[in-house]
């Protein structure tokens, strides 16, 4: 057994937390009921947890530690109310080792106790019977261990966090209306059952709940004041900049006054709000009051119970598919490949031409000289929009595919919600990653199940680039200068070469020193002869056992782009 938790048993637990998050989503889900019987606990609780993984992975030697890259993680990707207690849970935790270190017993007691703490005060009306009650009982129940076992302390945690969780029925009627307890204190509990787990060294094996099925009438909730859960009909979200606690706490007594289940959480530099409210505007008026709001989502909850219908642009389009997906393609050759997988194209165009999507006919407005990204046009949200509501589904998949281009997308996304679409956004930051995501796309699949699984794929694949330096500057691998061929691995300089072929083939071998069964490469428009050729040549040799798919691309300002899964 672990005494204590260092970095790597962390990043063991994180991605245990993530494994069990996947297998009982769809059974955190279906117990959904409060404060709104909209069925996503369980999805937010992985998104949440995935995006904190990913800001991991982005720090791995981090001084300030792996609770701390967690933490941050999950603050800039939080779903939900469940994905704010997760967050703040995160928070307490790396609170507890402000050196950096590992996670003792001391350390843990007092983790869960500032989690709590953070947990609740995030809330302008916490309310018992929810994740808060779970976490409380656990940070309880751990203080009261009196050892300095790490295991001991963990274990004395689930216990106590498994109680309160059979619990919560009696403390909420809605719950126990519905025969289920909370989603979002099932998703806390095995949380500490993975870390349970890893400290004993033993895989994770997490206790099942009962929950009955629900009934359609455990679908209208009341709410501790009494109103149904249509009272609000929007969920809102944003990450909040600029911002100060004194600014914040006013922010956080507006939206309490035009919503509930409000929730402000932050670390100081960026905040995390949430509300469920009828006026989106005065939501986000408070929050332009308080400071710069950004990654703005809004769901509307009557669009999760009733197929809607879109008016974008002044028509008003009936949704007639269920499912679409919107990709974004820089390059006539991109925007071939992805029409051949059967999804709508954004062609971004240059300055003062007039934009090309699958959408056109819909009345897109024209470019007006959106900013250039990764050396090629972006898209603006107006042409974004234009192709999901020319999907006319009910349900949209937005592919960005530019690192640059996620914030573009989410606001057409946004945009479209409003209009009675269902949109989601993967954040692929390439058109490799965009490629990898459509490779395990299955319209058949259940929508969440569908993203999730896109989701994955495309993080899970390594993103490289060759581009010709600009002026002289001071990279990560050394000073370069105009002209010079630059290579890039997940957006920083990896190599300073000459000659683009040698190059191509330095950048595909460094990111296989990190493993990979596939490697994707996309030919830009300036992309020399032989690119390919020598690629091939170049691991037939040194890596035989690698699959490489080779795609003409087109794409402006990168001669090669790179994927490895």
């Amino acid at each position: 057994m672990l005494q204590e938790l260092d970095a790597a048993a962390a990043r063991r637990w994180a991605v245990a937390v993530v494994d069990l998050f996947t297998e009982h989503r769809e059974e955190i889900d279906r117990i959904n009921v409060f404060p709104v019987a909209d069925a996503d606990t369980g999805t937010n609780l992985l998104l949440t947890m995935r995006a904190a993984v990913d800001q991991l992975r982005r720090e791995a030697g981090a001084p300030a530690g792996p609770l701390a890259s967690l933490a941050r993680g999950a603050l800039a990707g939080a779903r939900g109310n469940s994905g704010l207690v997760l967050c703040q849970l995160l928070r307490g935790l790396a609170q507890a080792c402000p050196d950096g270190g590992a996670l003792t017993a001391t350390r843990l007691c007092d983790g869960l106790r500032l989690g709590a703490g953070l947990a609740r005060s995030a809330f302008a009306a916490p309310v018992d019977g929810t994740a808060l009650s779970v976490l409380d009982a656990a940070a309880g129940a751990a203080r009261a261990a009196g050892t300095d076992k790490l295991s001991a302390v963990a274990d004395e945690a689930v216990t106590a966090a498994a109680a309160a969780l059979a619990d919560t029925p009696r403390q909420l009627q809605v719950l126990a209306a519905a025969g289920v307890v909370d989603a979002g204190g099932r998703g806390v509990l095995l949380l500490l059952e993975a870390l349970a787990a890893v400290v004993a060294e033993r895989p994770a094996a997490p206790l099942p709940v009962a929950g009955l099925p629900r009934g359609a009438s455990s679908l209208v909730v009341q709410r501790p004041a009494g109103a149904t859960a249509s009272e609000h009909e929007y969920e809102v979200m944003y990450l909040l900049d600029g911002s100060t606690e004194e600014r914040v706490a006013t922010l956080r007594a507006a939206l309490a006054a035009i919503g509930d289940s409000v929730a402000v959480v932050g670390d100081g530099g960026v905040w995390n709000v949430h509300v469920h409210c009828s006026d989106i505007g005065a939501a986000l008026e408070a929050g332009v009051e308080a400071g710069r709001p950004h990654r703005i989502t809004v769901i509307r909850f009557a669009d999760q119970r009733a197929v809607p219908t879109a008016a974008v642009g002044g028509a008003e389009p009936r949704l007639i598919r269920p499912r679409a997906v919107v990709a974004v393609a820089a390059g006539a050759g991109m925007a071939e490949l992805f029409r051949g997988e059967g999804v709508a194209v954004v062609v971004p165009a240059p300055e003062g031409v007039p934009a090309a999507t699958d959408a056109a006919a819909h009345g897109a407005p024209a470019s007006d000289g959106a900013p250039a990204f990764e050396g090629a046009p972006a898209p603006t949200a107006d042409e974004v929009l234009a192709a999901i509501a020319g999907t006319r589904a009910m349900h949209v998949v937005v592919l960005p595919n530019a690192a640059d281009g996620t914030a573009i997308a989410e606001a057409a996304a946004e945009l479209a919600r409003e209009a009675g679409q269902d949109v989601v956004v993967v954040p692929t930051a390439s058109p490799a990653q965009g490629l990898a995501a459509l490779a395990v796309h299955d319209p058949a699949r259940r929508a969440g199940d569908d993203v999730v699984a896109m989701a994955e794929a495309a993080a899970a694949t390594r993103c490289g680039e060759l581009t010709i330096a600009a002026e002289e500057a001071l990279t990560w691998a050394g000073r370069c200068q105009p002209g010079d061929v630059l290579g890039l691995v997940d957006g920083e300089v990896v190599l300073i070469g000459s000659d683009l072929v040698a190059a191509g083939c330095a950048l595909v071998g460094r990111m296989l020193s990190a493993g990979g069964e596939l490697v994707t490469a996309l030919l830009g428009a300036d992309a020399p002869e032989g690119l390919a050729e020598a690629l091939t040549h170049d691991l037939r040799w040194t890596h035989p056992e690698v699959e490489l798919v080779v795609y003409h691309g087109g794409q402006p300002g990168s001669p090669l782009l790179v994927g490895v899964e």
